[in-house]
């Protein structure tokens, strides 16, 4: 007797088969195009299908962490309301574990405090 589609997995009209990747794992960044990004890099081939939802989920948390920093650091300012590269770049630099993630990246062509970088680093 030949299979049907009624009870195979393809053929099945739940909804959870239909929805993205990024929908599934509730994450706002595409799963996707950090596949996308993975495969271009030429690191896909050795990597489990998992690995791009884990990456983007770490991805996004560091990224909410970042803002969230940031915004805070904007609202002890007082007056400024957006956040700007600079900001991101202080906040980074006051927070030790950041610090030491972003440690060779460069977010600004300003130092923090608008000069250059003198003396310890307060730690956070």
């Amino acid at each position: 007797m030949p299979r049907t589609r009624q009870g195979s997995r393809r053929g099945s009209s739940s909804s959870s088969s239909r929805r993205s990747r990024t929908s599934r794992a509730e994450l706002t960044f595409s799963v996707s195009l950090v596949e996308h990004h993975l495969r271009e890099s030429g690191h896909a081939r050795r990597l489990s299908e998992t690995v791009p939802i884990l990456l983007t989920a770490i991805l996004e948390f560091l990224t909410r962490r970042l803002l969230e920093l940031a915004g805070n650091e904007a609202q002890r300012r007082g007056a400024q309301r957006l956040i700007t590269p600079e900001l991101l770049d202080v906040t980074v630099y006051n927070n030790t574990q950041l610090s030491q993630l972003f440690q060779f990246a460069t977010i600004s062509q300003v130092a923090p405090g608008g000069g250059p970088h003198r003396g310890r680093r307060r730690r956070r």
